[in-house]
């Protein structure tokens, strides 16, 4: 291998592991604009189509360190392939679901486990198979890769849903998975070093209990409390009894599913825990937006796609630009920008939600968004493994993006919630905002109520706009409100990803000749 490039592997093994990439992240998003259309089709409701989401990405974050440790027993390139095919399979049977648990078996359990061997593979094979600046460039399109599947996701998923039906987004994915097997004699091969027995399975059990309960009580907090609150405590306990379970395992002189040292890595951990936040707020946004969107100001899947592009515009356009701005800027420069831009576009989108909110109103912050986010992923990957040891490298892969799936899995959990917690505030403040001599609190209680359920039901409140002014300034009220919180949380989040971001240590870049 030279300083640029494996000449025997070339850019194809990038295109394909880059599809890969943008397959596993894409379904979430793309489903975001069917959410009316899978729960109408599937007979079910909007909170089990969340529940699905969440899972999908729960399972590909609880499986994804084991993932890792396999491409240790049998090579990267077959852990990527056999990832892949499952993940075919599950597509291919969420196509075809008939009601919510097939898709659930298809589209979190099989093609969770699919993404979870897959996503590890595709960091491992891309930062061995390139290096110098040209490792940059591609640990930064596969960053970018993942944040332009979700971002693209409304758009292809509007598309489809509005000319076809949502399943054939899913029978899209299979023809990207066909195209992967069918060019993957240019992906490298890579030897492996461990045997089956050398696998920590009661580790990986562990791990596994203790990520369900996180994310399962994150995803019951708005109907179970004490449940949600027993759950974390749960998750808690049984995590750090995974850390000390790792330690004595290394101890006897075995192979840890995950060496707790690794950590100790300043860049590893902290850009981990960078990414998990900004991809918390990215998801979160995307889903609240797309139920903004469609359920309160009911818009087709199309039209909430094109609503949602300038973001997607602005990860593309980044992705295109930040490997060629690392030799005049260094990484973390960059990524800290990316977090201010995407702080001030929070900041901008708090006001722009109402009853009468349009393309115009989102499209500046949206774009911002976009652009801030990119930045701040872009070059995650690359700074986040400077200082990994060779050897570490799948272990490590496998970490940052454990942190991405549990940060994509805990924004559609946790945003559900604030949803609601923003519509109760905004009803709130209604009630003592608006004249108590054009409307009681009986008044103000029953239309409450119609609105709250249409949350879940997917009722199009702009029907109630027209009944009265006094109440379409109250709909106006907890719509504005409720976007509010969402966007006030999402700057609470965006600046503890900073504040990580911060801690990492630089990586200067030499000017490519």
């Amino acid at each position: 291998m030279n300083e640029n490039i494996n000449s025997d592997v070339g850019w194809m093994s990038l295109i394909l592991i880059s599809l890969a990439v943008f397959i596993i992240t894409l379904d979430t998003t793309f489903m975001n604009v069917a959410l009316t259309k899978v729960v109408s089709d599937l007979n079910t409701t909007l909170s089990t189509v969340q529940a699905i989401m969440s899972f999908y990405t729960l399972i590909t974050a609880s499986l994804m360190l084991i993932g890792a440790r396999l491409q240790d027993v049998w090579g990267k390139k077959k852990v990527f392939l056999v990832g892949c095919a499952i993940y075919g399979v599950g597509t291919l049977i969420a196509g075809f679901s008939q009601n919510a648990i097939m898709l659930f078996i298809g589209w979190s359990l099989l093609e969770g486990i699919g993404g979870a061997l897959m996503s590890p593979a595709t960091v491992s094979i891309t930062s061995e198979t390139y290096t110098g600046n040209k490792r940059t460039m591609a640990l930064s399109i596969v960053s970018v890769m993942a944040s332009i599947g979700a971002g693209i996701g409304p758009l292809i998923g509007g598309i489809i849903v509005s000319s076809l039906s949502w399943r054939y987004g899913f029978l899209l994915e299979l023809v990207i998975v066909a195209i992967i097997f069918l060019f993957s004699k240019k992906i490298r091969h890579f030897s492996s070093t461990l045997t089956m027995k050398d696998l920590d399975w009661k580790g990986s059990i562990i791990l596994i209990i203790g990520l369900v309960c996180l994310v399962g009580g994150v995803l019951l907090l708005e109907d179970y409390m004490m449940f949600t609150v027993a759950l974390i405590i749960a998750a808690t306990i049984i995590l750090l009894l995974f850390v000390k379970y790792e330690n004595k395992v290394k101890e006897r002189g075995e192979t840890p599913l995950l060496d707790i040292s690794i950590l100790k890595v300043r860049n590893l951990s902290n850009g981990m825990i960078a990414r998990l936040f900004t991809i918390l707020a990215m998801t979160g946004v995307l889903f609240a937006v797309s139920v903004f969107l469609q359920s309160t100001l009911a818009l087709d899947a199309l039209t909430t796609g094109l609503y949602i592009l300038p973001e997607t515009m602005g990860m593309l356009i980044v992705s295109i630009l930040a490997p060629k701005l690392t030799v005049k800027l260094n990484h973390k420069i960059l990524m800290v920008m990316g977090f201010i831009i995407s702080i001030a576009a929070s900041l901008l989108l708090s006001t722009s939600f109402g009853v009468h909110t349009g393309f115009m109103d989102l499209a500046p912050g949206m774009l911002l968004m976009g652009v801030g986010i990119g930045l701040a992923l872009s070059l995650n990957t690359d700074i986040s493994l400077m200082g990994t040891k060779a050897e570490d490298q799948n272990t490590a892969s496998g970490v940052l993006n454990t942190g991405h799936s549990l940060g994509s899995s805990l924004g559609t959990a946790i945003i559900g919630c604030i949803l609601i917690v923003g519509a109760t505030w905004g009803l709130h403040d209604a009630a003592y905002t608006i004249s108590p001599n054009n409307i009681d609190q009986d008044q103000l209680q029953e239309h409450s109520k119609e609105y709250l359920e249409s949350l879940e039901q997917k009722t199009n409140v702009t029907e109630l706009q027209n009944e009265t002014s006094i109440k379409e300034e109250i709909v106006d009220t907890v719509l504005s409100d409720e976007m509010k919180i969402v966007m006030y949380s999402t700057i609470i989040v965006l600046i503890l990803g900073l504040i990580f971001t911060l801690r990492l240590k630089d990586k200067e870049l030499k000017p490519s000749k």
